[in-house]
């Protein structure tokens, strides 16, 4: 276990300083100005604003995943802002794409749940008042139906999410590549002067 910490130790440093600057600012969330005239369907976590890092927040309440607040060092460079801006680009596909789907999901096993009650002659309450619900082998055709009819959609995310994780990746690669050169040049220059 000490070995593996030791190791961890080693390659984390680098890259946690390949993304923290010296200045602090947080990425504004995209559609702020939407915010004000209606609701905001993602958290309202909002950090610290003397923070140098990346925030998570609580998870969306429609998602179930947490919202990210990504931090901007003053001196980003054009790379590592397409880098935050194609990870902030990749929250937000994800975040609207579960939110769609929780909601579809939500809806489309309640009305299920409804039908199957009504089939049975069942009330949508028992007789103390509770919410009547189905029993697991009954919600299982449910789930089965739901799974094979979502398939496509399915297969459509995940290879989406796969492409903007390796495009993501790459960037990151790129980035600290990038500033490895630059500190090379700084030392380069200091020991010629």
């Amino acid at each position: 276990m000490a070995a593996l910490r030791r190791g961890r130790k080693t390659l984390l440093p680098p890259l946690c300083r390949a993304f923290s600057g010296r200045r602090c600012q947080l990425a504004p969330e995209r559609g702020a100005e939407r915010r004000d005239a209606t609701p905001s369907r993602v958290s309202r976590f909002c950090p610290p604003r003397k923070s140098c890092h990346d925030w998570i927040g609580p998870p969306d309440k429609y998602s179930n995943l947490r919202p990210v607040h990504f931090y901007i060092p003053e001196n980003e460079s054009p790379l590592e802002q397409k880098l935050r801006e194609l990870r902030q680009e990749t929250q937000e596909w994800n975040q609207q794409f579960w939110a769609n789907q929780n909601l579809t999901f939500s809806k489309e096993k309640e009305e299920f749940i409804h039908s199957r009650l009504k089939a049975e002659g069942l009330g949508l309450r028992t007789e103390s008042g509770q919410k009547a619900t189905l029993n697991a082998e009954e919600m299982a055709g449910f789930y089965k139906e739901f799974l094979s009819k979502n398939f496509q959609k399915h297969m459509y995310y995940n290879r989406e999410w796969y492409k903007r994780n390796f495009a993501i990746t790459f960037f990151m690669a790129r980035v600290a590549l990038e500033r490895i050169w630059s500190k090379l040049r700084l030392k380069r220059k200091k020991s010629r002067s």
